[in-house]
Parts: structure tokens; C-alpha cells; sequence
């Protein structure tokens, strides 16, 4: 019999519970092939996985990215740069368009990089109207870029 009673046994008891997860080995193949296609989603890479003989569902592998910070696009490609300065790779054909295609995506969203806020601004006259005595009245509306 087990002289703990109370709190203390259910402490001990869900700290020993082990987690439901794969392998370590499954979840690194699936963390190397995040960044090795990080244009890829989850089924695809569990289709291509399962090809190599490493099977884990769809849902496992979105699992595996949350858990590694992964989850979408912008962030493996974070993790592709962050390998690239770290280990010096060189980059596959899939990781060269995808790294082009996030260039292209930034460039097609107005996306602009400044040294320091307020280099870049937006300015716009718009006619109000005509007050008696006054006469025509604009608002000036100035938009700086802060981050």
C-alpha cells in the first residue's frame, strides 16, 4: 500500500504519466524535412515521409511544428535562414524557390525595410469643403511608419 496520501500521490501520479507523442527520430526526420521543403504543408509531408518509411498523420506533423515553433510557412523559412547562418548549408532547389518566393511575396505586399521610423511616410490633402467667412477648408493627413 502506498503510505502518500492526498496531493502529494497526485502530483507524483500525472508527473509520471508520459506524454503521447512519436519517437524522437520520427520527430526530428519531421523537423529536418520542415526546413529541408519548408513550402510544403502537412499532408504533403506526411505523404513524402511515409514514402521514406517514417509514417506519422497529417495532424502529427502539425502537431510536430507547433511543438517547434514551425507551424507555418514564414516561420520554417525563419528556421531555413537561422540553418543557413548557423551551419553554413548549401540550399536545394526547393529551398531556393521558396526563399525567392518569399522575396517575391514581400515585394508584392508593399513590404519596405527603413533604417529608422519615420524615414518613410504617406501624405494626403483632402477638401473638406467651404466654410462662409473661411473659405475652402483641406485636412492634411501625414502616415509614418513606425515598425
Amino acid at each position: 500500500m502506498n503510505s502518500q496520501v492526498g496531493w502529494p500521490i497526485l502530483v507524483d501520479h500525472y508527473t509520471n504519466v508520459k506524454n503521447n507523442r512519436v519517437d524522437e527520430q520520427i520527430e526530428n526526420a519531421v523537423v529536418e524535412y520542415a526546413i529541408e521543403y519548408p513550402a510544403h504543408g502537412q499532408h504533403r509531408s506526411s505523404n513524402e515521409l511515409r514514402k521514406k518509411g517514417i509514417f506519422v498523420s497529417g495532424s502529427g506533423v502539425r502537431s510536430i511544428w507547433l511543438r517547434h515553433n514551425l507551424e507555418n510557412f514564414t516561420k520554417r523559412l525563419k528556421a531555413l535562414e537561422d540553418k543557413i547562418a548557423t551551419e553554413g548549408i548549401i540550399l536545394s532547389e526547393s529551398q531556393i524557390s521558396a526563399l525567392e518566393k518569399k522575396v517575391q511575396d514581400d515585394e508584392a505586399c508593399g513590404e519596405i525595410e527603413t533604417a529608422h521610423p519615420g524615414y518613410l511616410g504617406s501624405q494626403d490633402t483632402f477638401y473638406v469643403g467651404h466654410l462662409k467667412g473661411v473659405g475652402r477648408v483641406y485636412q492634411q493627413t501625414y502616415i509614418k511608419r513606425v515598425a
